[in-house]
C-alpha cells in the first residue's frame, strides 16, 4: 500500500469520526459537541489534537491558545458511550495533565460524563484514580478550570471538584452524586438533573463558582479567568493597562456594603465575583493599577462556617499562584448556633481560615471598613497574617463586640445605672466602641498601619501592593502543614 493510499485512509477514519451518529445525536440534544467546544474556546486555528484517531477513549485532548497564551484541553465527548471514563480515556487525560505539568501551562477541563465505564469493572476505578492523583499533584503547580457542560455523576463531579474554579452551563450541566433516577428513592421523590446539581443548585451549595446560561457564555467567561490568572506557580498574572491609582473613592464610609467597596476600589469593570450566592461573604479576581489581586469580604454581621471554609479556599487558591489578597473586613464575630455540631463546624472553619491566612505567603493586605470582632480580626488583619493593615474612622477593632465587652467591664456600673438599663448598655456600648475598642486606639498601639480617610483607600492599598511586590516569604521546609479541616 502506498504512502498516499495510508494517508487517505487516515484522513477518512477522522471524517468518520467527525460525522458519528453521536454526534448529530448530541447536536439534536441542544448540547455542543467536544469539538465545537474546544473551538470556541481557542483562538481560531490553533487546537493541536492528540490521538484523534484513539476515538473510543471518549474525550478529545490537546492544545491550542487563548488570546495567545497556551493552554491544554480536555473535553470528555457524550458521542462516545457518554463520555464515560475508562482505562482508554484515563490514558488520554494523564498524558496531558503530565504535558501540563512540565510545561507549567493551564488546564481547562470540559466535563460531559454520565460516569465509570461499568463494563471494564475494577479497571475503571482504577483509571479514576490516575486521573484524581494526577491532578491532586497538579493542583497548584498551574491553574485548572472545569466546565460542566453536561451530566457530571458520582465520581466524574470530583473531576470538576478537584479543579480550582468550576463553572455550570446550561442547558445540560448538572454535578450530582448520583443520577435523578437512583436518589429518587433515597430522597423520596422526584427530581430533574437541573435541581440536584444544575447551575444554580451547585452554586448555592459551594460545588461552582458560576452558573452560566449556556455553554457560549460559561466559556467567554473561562476566557476572562485565564486572562486573569498566570500560567503556572512561577509566573504572574499578566498585566492590564494601568488605571489611574490616584484615583479617589468618594461616597464610602465605615459600615459600607463590601461588594460596592470592592467595585470602588478595583479598575473599573475588571471585577468577576466567584460563588456569588453561596453565603454572604464575597470572593473575587479584579485588579489594582493593571495587577491581578483576590478580593475577601467577610460580609456583614457575624461570620458562619461556610462564609469562612469559602474565604480559606479561596485564600489558598490565591496564594498558590502568589496572587495579592485584598481583605475587607466588617464581622461582630463568630456565628452562634443552636446546634453543638454546628458550633464545633464553626470552630473547625475559624481554625482552618486562621490556617489558611497564617500559611499564605502571598502579599496580604487588609482594610478594616467595620467592625473586626474576636477571631476574624486574628484571622485577617492581625500584623501576624496581614503585611499592612488599615482602617477607617469608626471602625470597631475588639476581642469582642461592644455590647459583649461592657458585660464584662463594666457589669457593676450597668447594675447601678438609674433609669432605662437598655439606654444604659447601649450609651457604655458606644463609649468601649469609641474610647477602647475604636482603630484610633489600635493605630496608636502600633496594631493598625494607618487609619485612613475611605476616600483614599485605593491609592493605599495600591501603593502597599507596590511597595510588598517584591515580597520574598516562604514556610518551613516540610512535606505539608496539617491544616484543621
Amino acid at each position: 500500500m502506498s504512502t498516499l493510499q495510508d494517508l487517505n485512509q487516515v484522513l477518512s477514519r477522522k471524517q468518520a469520526i467527525l460525522e458519528s451518529a453521536g454526534v448529530e445525536k448530541q447536536k439534536q440534544s441542544g448540547k455542543l459537541t467536544a469539538r465545537e467546544r474546544v473551538s470556541l474556546l481557542l483562538d481560531g486555528g490553533s487546537f493541536v489534537e492528540q490521538s484523534m484517531l484513539f476515538a473510543d477513549a471518549g474525550v478529545v485532548t490537546g492544545c491550542g491558545t487563548v488570546e495567545g497564551r497556551p493552554v491544554y484541553v480536555i473535553a470528555q465527548d457524550f458521542a462516545v458511550m457518554d463520555g464515560a471514563v475508562g482505562e482508554k480515556q484515563a490514558k488520554k487525560i494523564v498524558k496531558v495533565l503530565e504535558l501540563a505539568r512540565k510545561t507549567g501551562t493551564p488546564v481547562v477541563t470540559l466535563c460531559d460524563s454520565n460516569g465509570a465505564r461499568v463494563g471494564e469493572g475494577a479497571a475503571a476505578l482504577e483509571a479514576y484514580a490516575d486521573i484524581f492523583a494526577h491532578m491532586a499533584r497538579l493542583s497548584g503547580v498551574v491553574p485548572m478550570i472545569a466546565v460542566v457542560a453536561g451530566p457530571c455523576v458520582g465520581a466524574a463531579a470530583m473531576t470538576a471538584q478537584l479543579s480550582d474554579i468550576v463553572l455550570v452551563a446550561k442547558p445540560a450541566g448538572a454535578l450530582m452524586v448520583a443520577g435523578p433516577q437512583v436518589l429518587a428513592s433515597t430522597m423520596g421523590k422526584d427530581l430533574k438533573a437541573e435541581d440536584l446539581g444544575g447551575g444554580k443548585t451547585a452554586v448555592e451549595y459551594g460545588a461552582a463558582h458560576f452558573a452560566c446560561e449556556t455553554e457560549e457564555k460559561a466559556i467567554a467567561q473561562v476566557k476572562t479567568l485565564l486572562g486573569m490568572l498566570p500560567a503556572n506557580n512561577l509566573e504572574d498574572a499578566p498585566f492590564a493597562p494601568e488605571e489611574d491609582m490616584n484615583r479617589l473613592v468618594e461616597g464610602l464610609a465605615a459600615g459600607a456594603d463590601g461588594r460596592e467597596v470592592i467595585t470602588a476600589l478595583a479598575d473599573t469593570g475588571s471585577v468577576v465575583e466567584l460563588g456569588k450566592g453561596f453565603t454572604g461573604a464575597v470572593t473575587a479576581l479584579g485588579r489594582m493599577a493593571g495587577r491581578t489581586v483576590a478580593f475577601v469580604y467577610t460580609g456583614k454581621g457575624d461570620t458562619c462556617d461556610k462564609r469562612m471554609n469559602k474565604i480559606t479556599r479561596f485564600v489558598r487558591f490565591a496564594d498558590c499562584y502568589n496572587i495579592p489578597v485584598v481583605s475587607l473586613v466588617d464581622s461582630t464575630g463568630f456565628e452562634l448556633f443552636p446546634t453543638i455540631d454546628r458550633q464545633m463546624s464553626v470552630m473547625k472553619a475559624a481554625s482552618a481560615l486562621v490556617y489558611a491566612y497564617s500559611e499564605a505567603t502571598t502579599v496580604k493586605v487588609t482594610l478594616v471598613i467595620g467592625s473586626a470582632v474576636g477571631a476574624m480580626y486574628v484571622a485577617m488583619g492581625g500584623s501576624a497574617n496581614a503585611d499592612a493593615t488599615y482602617a477607617w474612622p469608626g471602625a470597631v477593632i475588639s476581642p469582642m463586640t461592644g455590647e459583649a465587652a461592657i458585660q464584662v467591664m463594666w457589669k457593676d456600673q450597668i447594675k447601678a445605672s438609674q433609669g432605662d438599663a437598655v439606654k444604659a448598655r447601649e450609651e457604655l456600648a458606644a463609649k468601649y466602641e469609641a474610647e477602647v475598642a475604636d482603630g484610633v486606639c489600635a493605630a496608636a498601639a502600633g496594631l493598625v498601619d494607618d487609619v485612613i480617610d475611605p476616600a483614599d483607600s485605593r491609592k493605599m492599598v495600591i501603593a502597599a501592593l507596590e511597595l510588598l511586590s517584591s515580597k520574598r516569604d516562604s514556610n518551613p521546609p516540610k512535606k505539608h502543614g496539617n491544616m484543621p479541616l
